[in-house]
C-alpha cells in the first residue's frame, strides 16, 4: 500500500472525530439536527444526557429529602396522599405534593390512582423500592452530606488549595487529626468512617464471597477490616472457618464488641495495629483486602499489599475486592465519582484491574486472575497467589 495512503487511512478515524466536532459545536447544525426527522431522535437524547448532568445534584437532593422523611419506609406500608404525608411529615402540603411528584419523576415513587376525595395516591416506584430496607445505599445517600459540601468549588479542589470535610472524616490519613500516626487514635476520630464501611459492607461481602467461597481454607485475616462485618458473613458460610481482623486498634475493640454479640468471638478475634508500621497476625492462609487499596495512593497501597505478602505462606491467597475503574458499563463509577469522592478524602484513587495486578505482582504475588461478581459496579475481585 502507497505510503500517503496508508497514512491517510491510519489518520481516518481522528479526521472523522474533528468533523463531528465542528459539527456539534456550531449552533445552526445543532438547531438543523434538532428539527431533522432523521436525527431528532438522537439530538433530543443528547439533550437529555446533558441536562441530567447539569441537574444531576438536584436530583440527589430530592433523594436525601426522601430519605431523612423516610418515605419509602411509609410507602412501603400504604400508598399516601399528598395530604397524608404533609400531616405525618410536618410539611407544607405544596411541599409534600411536590416531593412526591419530583420522586415520581425520577422513579423513586409512582402515582397510584386516586383516593375517595379524589386526592391522588403515590406507592413506591421501582427505584424507591429498592431502598426500602438497603441500609448500605441509605447510608451513602446521608454520609454525602460532607462530600457535597467540598463540591462548592470543585477547580480549588482540583487545584489542592482545600481541605475539605470530607478529608477530615476519613481520620486515618496521616495529615489529620492533628498529625497523630493513625495507630493512636481514638475511637471518637475513627468511628464515623467505620460506622459507613460497616453500614456498607453486607452487600459487597455477599458478591465477594459468592464470587469466592471460602470452603478450602481455614483461616482468614481480613486487613483493615473495621467493625468484621466481613468476617462474619465469612465464618456464617464456613462453619469450620476461623478469622481474625485486623485494623486500628479503636476499630478493632469495635470489632471484639461484634463477635461476642454475634457468639463467634471462639472462633474469630481482632487485633490491632496500623499496617503501615506493624506486622500483621500470621497464621492464615487466605487474606482479604476489601475496599481497602482504592483509599490509597500507590506507595502506601503497595506497602499493604506487601504487608498482606508478608502475613501469607508461600502460596496462600489474597482477596482483593473494590470497586474498579473502567469496569465494563459503569466507567462513570471509577473516573468520574471516585475520581472526584477520592480527591476529597485527600487519598486514594480507582484503579483498573491492570493497574493493581501490576502493584499485586511488585508486592510478591503471581497467579492474578479476575472473578466475576454480581454487581462490578459495586466492587469487583482480584484472586492472588502468595509467590
Amino acid at each position: 500500500m502507497n505510503l500517503s495512503i496508508r497514512h491517510w487511512a491510519l489518520d481516518l478515524p481522528q479526521r472523522w472525530l474533528d468533523l463531528r466536532d465542528r459539527l456539534v459545536t456550531s449552533p445552526r447544525f445543532r438547531d438543523f439536527a434538532s428539527r431533522f426527522v432523521a436525527t431528532r431522535p438522537v439530538a433530543r437524547e443528547r439533550a437529555s444526557e446533558l441536562f441530567d448532568l447539569v441537574a444531576g445534584f438536584v436530583y440527589t437532593q430530592w433523594l436525601l429529602a426522601c430519605v431523612e422523611l423516610k418515605l419509602f419506609e411509609r410507602l412501603a406500608r400504604a400508598p399516601l396522599t399528598a395530604q397524608q404525608l404533609s400531616l405525618e411529615s410536618d410539611l407544607p402540603l405544596q411541599s409534600a405534593l411536590r416531593l412526591l411528584e419530583a420522586a415520581a419523576s425520577l422513579g423513586l415513587t409512582q402515582r397510584r390512582g386516586v383516593d375517595e376525595a379524589g386526592h391522588t395516591r403515590f406507592g413506591l416506584g421501582s427505584l424507591g423500592a429498592a431502598m426500602v430496607g438497603n441500609d448500605a445505599v441509605v447510608a451513602m445517600v446521608q454520609h454525602h452530606r460532607s462530600f457535597y459540601a467540598d463540591l462548592v468549588d470543585p477547580v480549588a479542589l482540583l487545584r489542592g488549595e482545600r481541605a475539605g470535610e470530607l478529608s477530615s472524616y476519613w481520620a486515618y490519613a496521616g495529615g489529620h487529626a492533628g498529625h497523630r500516626a493513625p495507630g493512636g487514635l481514638p475511637t471518637a476520630n475513627t468511628a464515623p468512617y467505620s460506622a459507613l464501611m460497616s453500614a456498607t459492607q453486607p452487600l459487597i461481602a455477599d458478591q465477594v464471597l459468592d464470587a469466592y467461597p471460602l470452603g478450602r481454607h481455614r483461616c482468614l485475616l481480613d486487613m483493615g477490616g473495621g467493625e468484621g462485618r466481613f468476617v462474619a458473613a465469612a465464618l456464617e458460610r464456613a462453619p469450620h472457618l476461623r478469622a481474625m481482623v485486623f485494623d486500628l486498634p479503636s476499630v478493632a475493640e469495635a470489632a471484639r464488641q461484634r463477635f461476642s454479640q454475634l457468639g463467634i468471638a471462639d472462633r474469630a478475634s481482632a487485633h490491632g495495629g496500623d499496617f503501615h508500621r506493624d506486622a500483621a497476625p500470621g497464621g492464615a492462609d487466605v487474606v482479604s483486602l476489601v475496599r481497602v487499596i482504592y483509599d490509597h495512593d500507590d506507595e502506601p497501597a503497595l506497602a499493604i499489599l506487601r504487608a498482606a505478602r508478608r502475613a501469607l505462606p508461600l502460596g496462600g491467597t489474597l482477596l482483593l475486592a473494590e470497586p474498579m475503574a473502567g469496569t465494563t458499563g459503569a466507567q462513570a463509577m471509577g473516573a468520574a465519582y471516585f475520581g472526584m469522592y477520592l480527591m476529597a478524602m485527600g487519598s486514594g484513587r480507582s484503579r483498573t484491574a491492570k493497574e493493581l495486578s501490576v502493584l499485586l505482582q511488585q508486592a510478591g504475588f503471581d497467579r492474578i486472575r479476575e472473578r466475576n461478581t454480581s454487581l462490578p459496579l459495586q466492587a469487583g475481585l482480584l484472586v492472588a497467589r502468595a509467590a
